[in-house]
């Protein structure tokens, strides 16, 4: 039976060692908190789910909340000014709805049933001496968790990374009491030029249903202001009030909001990233880099948990394939490049929201408000963003592909 060593149990480290228990293989999985650790404490990610994703779960026996968890049945997009007038406004259901469920929730569940199924859980910090141990030990050493001196050992991707600091101040807030949409639950994209975004979609936490408001607020901005927060309910009124100044047309469901528990916020900035995948260990022994610990992304357009996911099948089934051969470098590249096939594609996604919109976006979010087939192609890009290629980036090709749904007259 071969070895395989998981450092890291958030989405991709969990799912991908559940997996490969299902395929024979002996997992050991190493974590820095206990499941109660992290049931009890701060929200870690707003973490919204699509039908891809969710699908790779429901896999392996793993979509615990399937019937629990509110909708996010599709995708509401504005782009409006501090006066209230929105003029790109449009809305449309997705193909399958997708979900968040906090991973305060989804993680220890998660744990207990890798424990369940026969998986091996450590709970320790893991550094690189560590590294080499299990390196030494198991056929295969596969790194899901990007920090400290583990995340140092991948080597960031210059020509892949695109930016060199933080795009946005990013503020999660969980809460109970918002007002529901009237026609379907919905990611909730507002978008003010030059100051920031308003993102919003249901979820489930501890407490039942409620919703994640994300506010991504450009450095040195009007919202950029998070850094005198010093409680939870100092962040959850800044919140309120930056709701209210630059996304009005928000604000009537937002009246009677409450946070959902004390740990229910979150501020910080994320720097995208993409790393190499291969870490050499002072031995000279490899280990293999996953998920966000090579691919960071601004969680702007909400792709992190979805990355993480499908990641994992991909890397489960490139392991299942590679039978009883060395996991070697060039194996590990191969399989982190078949990954970037696909990832490649939700960065540069990520990454045009970060900078302001160019013009054939903007055309496409246009047409969108006149063409309901075009904003449901639009819509279930949040579920596949290589689907998006090549009309979202080239002029020419958008003006084609918003010509193909030309109404005849």
């Amino acid at each position: 039976m071969r070895k395989i060593t998981i450092i890291g149990a958030g989405q991709g480290g969990l799912q991908l060692g559940i997996g490969l228990l299902s395929k024979g293989y002996d997992v050991t999985l190493v974590s820095n908190r206990t499941a109660e650790q992290i049931s009890q404490g701060r929200v870690m990610s707003s973490q919204s789910m699509y039908d891809m994703a969710v699908g790779y779960e429901r896999d392996l026996d793993l979509a615990f909340w399937d019937d629990a968890c509110p909708p996010i049945s599709g995708v509401h997009f504005r782009v409006g000014g501090s006066d209230g007038v929105t003029p790109i406004d449009w809305r449309s259901p997705m193909r399958a709805p997708g979900q968040s469920v906090d991973q305060r929730i989804k993680m220890p569940a998660w744990m207990a049933e890798f424990e369940r199924r026969g998986g091996h859980l450590v709970i320790a910090d893991a550094g690189v001496p560590d590294l080499e141990r299990y390196a030494a030990d198991a056929d295969l050493v596969i790194v899901a968790s990007g920090k400290g001196a583990v995340g140092a050992l991948f080597e960031r991707d210059a020509e892949r990374s695109q930016f060199d600091a933080p795009l946005r101040t990013v503020s999660l807030t969980y809460v109970h009491g918002m007002k529901p949409r009237e026609d379907f639950p919905a990611l909730n994209i507002s978008v003010n030029p030059g100051i920031g975004e308003y993102v919003n979609f249901p979820s489930l936490t501890h407490t039942g249903a409620c919703d994640i408001i994300n506010l991504e607020c450009i450095p040195g901005g009007p919202m950029d202001c998070w850094q005198e927060v010093d409680s939870p309910e100092a962040h959850f009124k800044l919140a309120v009030k930056l709701i209210r100044e630059f996304f009005p047309w928000e604000a009537d469901r937002c009246t009677d909001l409450r946070l959902t528990d004390a740990l229910g916020t979150l501020a910080g900035r994320i720097t995208p990233t993409v790393r190499k995948p291969v870490g050499k260990l002072p031995s000279g022994a490899v280990v293999l880099g996953m998920a966000d610990a090579l691919v960071l992304n601004d969680p702007i357009t909400g792709q992190g948990s979805n990355n993480a996911s499908k990641c994992a099948a991909l890397y489960m089934e490139a392991i299942v394939q590679h039978g009883d051969e060395a996991f070697d470098e060039a194996w590990m590249q191969a399989t982190f490049d078949a990954y970037w096939d696909y990832a490649k594609w939700v960065t540069r996604f990520t990454n045009t929201h970060l900078l302001p919109p160019p013009p054939q976006v903007l055309k496409i979010f246009g047409a969108c408000g006149e063409n309901p087939a075009l904003a449901a192609r639009v819509a279930n890009a949040f579920d596949d963003p290589k689907s998006l290629a090549p009309w979202y980036y080239d002029a020419a090709e958008a003006d084609c592909f918003i010509d193909s749904f030309a109404v005849p007259a």
